[in-house]
Protein backbone atom coordinates (compact mmCIF):
# COMPACT_ATOMS: atom_id res chain seq x y z
CA UNK A 1 0.00 0.00 0.00
CA UNK A 2 1.14 3.62 -0.64
CA UNK A 3 1.71 4.26 3.43
CA UNK A 4 4.29 1.80 3.68
CA UNK A 5 7.25 4.29 2.90
CA UNK A 6 5.91 6.47 5.59
CA UNK A 7 5.89 3.87 9.11
CA UNK A 8 7.30 0.80 9.95
CA UNK A 9 5.80 -1.99 11.82
CA UNK A 10 6.29 -4.78 14.17
CA UNK A 11 3.68 -7.16 15.38
CA UNK A 12 1.44 -4.98 16.81
CA UNK A 13 3.42 -2.20 17.04
CA UNK A 14 3.92 0.57 14.65
CA UNK A 15 6.45 3.72 14.45
CA UNK A 16 7.36 6.67 12.33
CA UNK A 17 11.79 7.93 11.50
CA UNK A 18 11.93 11.25 11.23
CA UNK A 19 12.29 10.92 7.30
CA UNK A 20 9.28 9.13 7.11
CA UNK A 21 6.67 11.68 9.29
CA UNK A 22 8.81 14.72 7.13
CA UNK A 23 8.48 13.13 3.56
CA UNK A 24 4.52 12.34 4.23
CA UNK A 25 4.38 15.77 5.79
CA UNK A 26 5.97 17.54 2.67
CA UNK A 27 4.82 14.90 -0.43
CA UNK A 28 2.10 13.57 0.28
CA UNK A 29 0.39 16.99 2.08
CA UNK A 30 2.42 19.50 0.31
CA UNK A 31 2.61 20.39 4.09
CA UNK A 32 6.03 22.54 4.96
CA UNK A 33 5.20 22.87 8.94
CA UNK A 34 8.92 23.66 10.41
CA UNK A 35 7.77 21.14 13.11
CA UNK A 36 7.86 18.09 10.51
CA UNK A 37 10.91 19.30 9.55
CA UNK A 38 13.88 15.82 10.40
CA UNK A 39 16.01 18.36 12.25
CA UNK A 40 13.39 20.38 14.11
CA UNK A 41 13.64 20.51 17.90
CA UNK A 42 10.05 20.66 18.66
CA UNK A 43 9.73 17.77 15.63
CA UNK A 44 6.34 16.07 15.83
CA UNK A 45 4.43 13.07 13.03
CA UNK A 46 2.08 14.98 10.87
CA UNK A 47 -1.73 14.12 12.70
CA UNK A 48 -2.92 13.06 9.28
CA UNK A 49 0.04 10.39 8.90
CA UNK A 50 -1.52 9.26 11.98
CA UNK A 51 -5.04 8.53 11.35
CA UNK A 52 -4.11 7.39 7.63
CA UNK A 53 -2.74 4.60 9.76
CA UNK A 54 -5.63 3.96 11.62
CA UNK A 55 -7.53 4.14 8.37
CA UNK A 56 -5.24 1.66 7.12
CA UNK A 57 -5.68 -0.99 9.40
CA UNK A 58 -9.13 0.02 10.93
CA UNK A 59 -10.80 1.07 7.67
CA UNK A 60 -13.10 3.66 6.54
CA UNK A 61 -16.56 4.00 8.38
CA UNK A 62 -19.77 6.16 7.40
CA UNK A 63 -19.07 8.18 9.76
CA UNK A 64 -16.34 9.35 12.45
CA UNK A 65 -14.79 11.86 14.61
CA UNK A 66 -10.90 11.94 15.28
CA UNK A 67 -9.32 13.75 18.39
CA UNK A 68 -5.83 14.77 19.02
CA UNK A 69 -4.50 14.67 21.93
CA UNK A 70 -0.98 14.57 21.86
CA UNK A 71 2.12 15.44 19.48
CA UNK A 72 4.30 11.73 18.49
CA UNK A 73 7.96 12.18 18.46
CA UNK A 74 9.87 9.77 16.17
CA UNK A 75 10.67 6.45 17.08
CA UNK A 76 7.42 6.23 19.36
CA UNK A 77 6.00 2.83 19.66
CA UNK A 78 2.33 2.81 19.00
CA UNK A 79 -0.46 0.21 18.76
CA UNK A 80 -4.25 1.02 18.01
CA UNK A 81 -6.55 -0.09 21.25
CA UNK A 82 -9.88 -0.83 20.86
CA UNK A 83 -11.92 0.19 23.60
CA UNK A 84 -15.92 0.24 24.33
CA UNK A 85 -18.22 0.05 21.32
CA UNK A 86 -17.05 1.92 18.08
CA UNK A 87 -14.09 3.30 19.28
CA UNK A 88 -10.51 2.84 18.44
CA UNK A 89 -7.50 4.77 20.11
CA UNK A 90 -3.86 5.45 19.10
CA UNK A 91 -1.55 4.36 22.37
CA UNK A 92 1.77 3.95 23.29
CA UNK A 93 3.50 1.65 25.56
CA UNK A 94 2.93 3.74 28.67
CA UNK A 95 -1.47 3.93 27.57
CA UNK A 96 -0.97 7.37 26.51
CA UNK A 97 -3.08 7.79 23.61
CA UNK A 98 -2.14 10.28 20.83
CA UNK A 99 -5.48 9.64 18.80
CA UNK A 100 -8.76 8.78 19.36
CA UNK A 101 -11.64 7.33 16.78
CA UNK A 102 -15.62 7.44 17.26
CA UNK A 103 -17.46 5.48 14.26
CA UNK A 104 -20.40 4.25 13.20
CA UNK A 105 -22.25 2.53 10.27
CA UNK A 106 -21.03 0.94 7.00
CA UNK A 107 -17.14 0.03 7.49
CA UNK A 108 -14.98 -0.02 4.04
CA UNK A 109 -12.00 -1.94 3.76
CA UNK A 110 -11.60 -1.18 0.15
CA UNK A 111 -7.49 -0.24 -0.17
CA UNK A 112 -8.27 2.09 -3.94
CA UNK A 113 -10.75 4.18 -1.34
CA UNK A 114 -8.68 4.32 1.43
CA UNK A 115 -6.19 5.77 -0.45
CA UNK A 116 -7.64 8.03 -2.58
CA UNK A 117 -9.37 9.49 0.66
CA UNK A 118 -5.74 9.66 2.73
CA UNK A 119 -4.01 11.32 0.02
CA UNK A 120 -6.99 13.51 -1.06
CA UNK A 121 -7.87 14.88 2.65
CA UNK A 122 -4.26 15.53 2.94
CA UNK A 123 -3.32 17.22 0.33
CA UNK A 124 -6.36 19.75 1.46
CA UNK A 125 -5.30 19.81 4.53
CA UNK A 126 -1.96 20.59 3.85
CA UNK A 127 -3.29 24.07 2.34
CA UNK A 128 -4.09 25.34 5.46
CA UNK A 129 -1.03 27.28 5.71
CA UNK A 130 -0.28 29.54 3.97
CA UNK A 131 -3.79 29.27 2.08
CA UNK A 132 -6.40 29.29 4.39
CA UNK A 133 -4.94 30.86 7.69
CA UNK A 134 -3.40 33.69 6.32
CA UNK A 135 -6.49 35.24 5.02
CA UNK A 136 -8.33 34.27 7.89
CA UNK A 137 -5.71 36.06 10.37
CA UNK A 138 -5.71 39.08 8.08
CA UNK A 139 -9.11 39.77 8.04
CA UNK A 140 -9.17 39.56 12.31
CA UNK A 141 -6.32 41.60 12.25
CA UNK A 142 -4.12 38.86 14.25
CA UNK A 143 -1.23 36.68 13.44
CA UNK A 144 0.17 33.30 15.09
CA UNK A 145 3.77 33.95 16.86
CA UNK A 146 5.84 33.76 13.33
CA UNK A 147 9.54 33.22 14.56
CA UNK A 148 8.06 29.83 16.90
CA UNK A 149 5.02 29.21 14.23
CA UNK A 150 2.43 26.38 16.20
CA UNK A 151 -0.80 25.47 15.40
CA UNK A 152 -2.44 22.45 16.56
CA UNK A 153 -4.69 20.04 15.07
CA UNK A 154 -7.49 19.39 17.42
CA UNK A 155 -9.93 17.12 15.90
CA UNK A 156 -11.69 16.25 12.21
CA UNK A 157 -15.02 14.55 11.39
CA UNK A 158 -15.97 13.40 8.26
CA UNK A 159 -19.56 11.69 7.26
CA UNK A 160 -20.72 10.09 3.95
CA UNK A 161 -23.99 9.13 2.38
CA UNK A 162 -22.51 5.66 1.80
CA UNK A 163 -19.72 3.81 0.86
CA UNK A 164 -19.72 2.48 -2.66
CA UNK A 165 -16.38 5.11 -3.43
CA UNK A 166 -13.70 4.96 -4.82
CA UNK A 167 -12.35 8.99 -6.13
CA UNK A 168 -14.09 11.15 -3.64
CA UNK A 169 -12.00 14.66 -3.96
CA UNK A 170 -12.37 17.22 -1.34
CA UNK A 171 -13.19 20.73 -1.72
CA UNK A 172 -13.16 23.63 1.02
CA UNK A 173 -16.79 24.71 1.49
CA UNK A 174 -16.34 27.50 4.11
CA UNK A 175 -14.18 28.63 7.24
CA UNK A 176 -14.92 30.18 10.72
CA UNK A 177 -12.08 32.08 13.36
CA UNK A 178 -13.07 32.63 16.23
CA UNK A 179 -10.38 34.72 18.35
CA UNK A 180 -10.79 34.81 22.19
CA UNK A 181 -7.40 37.28 23.32
CA UNK A 182 -4.44 35.36 22.36
CA UNK A 183 -5.88 31.95 21.60
CA UNK A 184 -8.00 30.98 18.94
CA UNK A 185 -10.29 28.37 17.01
CA UNK A 186 -10.25 27.74 13.07
CA UNK A 187 -12.68 25.39 11.57
CA UNK A 188 -12.67 24.24 7.95
CA UNK A 189 -16.07 22.97 6.64
CA UNK A 190 -15.66 20.72 3.72
CA UNK A 191 -17.57 18.39 1.13
CA UNK A 192 -16.83 15.27 -0.87
CA UNK A 193 -17.27 15.52 -4.14
CA UNK A 194 -18.00 12.47 -6.14
CA UNK A 195 -18.83 13.20 -10.60
CA UNK A 196 -20.04 16.64 -9.18
CA UNK A 197 -22.17 14.79 -6.75
CA UNK A 198 -21.66 15.65 -2.74
CA UNK A 199 -21.20 12.33 -1.43
CA UNK A 200 -19.73 13.50 2.24
CA UNK A 201 -19.29 16.56 4.31
CA UNK A 202 -16.66 16.93 7.16
CA UNK A 203 -15.13 19.60 9.71
CA UNK A 204 -11.97 19.94 10.83
CA UNK A 205 -10.34 22.39 13.60
CA UNK A 206 -6.99 23.44 14.56
CA UNK A 207 -6.06 25.99 17.65
CA UNK A 208 -3.85 28.43 17.18
CA UNK A 209 -2.04 30.18 20.38
CA UNK A 210 0.27 33.17 20.84
CA UNK A 211 -1.91 35.90 18.84
CA UNK A 212 -0.71 38.97 18.35
CA UNK A 213 -1.39 41.97 16.13
CA UNK A 214 -1.39 41.15 12.32
CA UNK A 215 1.72 42.64 11.01
CA UNK A 216 1.90 42.19 7.09
CA UNK A 217 6.17 42.47 6.68
CA UNK A 218 5.80 39.39 9.41
CA UNK A 219 3.46 37.28 7.55
CA UNK A 220 4.95 37.75 4.29
CA UNK A 221 8.63 36.73 5.71
CA UNK A 222 7.11 33.79 7.22
CA UNK A 223 5.23 32.93 3.87
CA UNK A 224 8.07 33.56 2.03
CA UNK A 225 10.22 30.85 4.31
CA UNK A 226 7.58 28.61 3.64
CA UNK A 227 8.29 28.75 -0.13
CA UNK A 228 11.87 28.60 0.20
CA UNK A 229 11.47 25.17 2.21
CA UNK A 230 9.14 23.78 -0.64
CA UNK A 231 11.99 24.95 -3.05
CA UNK A 232 14.42 23.32 -1.28
CA UNK A 233 12.88 20.12 -0.64
CA UNK A 234 11.36 19.93 -4.13
CA UNK A 235 15.51 20.43 -5.48
CA UNK A 236 16.36 17.82 -3.18
CA UNK A 237 14.15 15.61 -4.83
CA UNK A 238 15.46 15.99 -7.99
CA UNK A 239 18.90 16.28 -7.55
CA UNK A 240 18.08 11.92 -5.75
CA UNK A 241 15.89 11.34 -9.11
CA UNK A 242 19.14 12.72 -10.85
Amino acid sequence: MFLTPYFSSNNHQFQFTRQQASHFAKKVAGDFNPIHNEDSKRFCVPGDLLFAVLLKKEGISQKMRFQFSGMVGDGTPLHIENTQGQESAVVDENGKEYLHMNRDGDVSHNEAFIEHFVTSYARFSGMNFPHVLVPLMKDKEVMINCERPLVMYESMEVEFTHLDLTHPEVDLSHTTFDVDGKRGQVTLYFNFRDNDQIVGRGTKRLVVSGLRPYDNSAIENLVDRFHELKNAFQEQLAGEAA
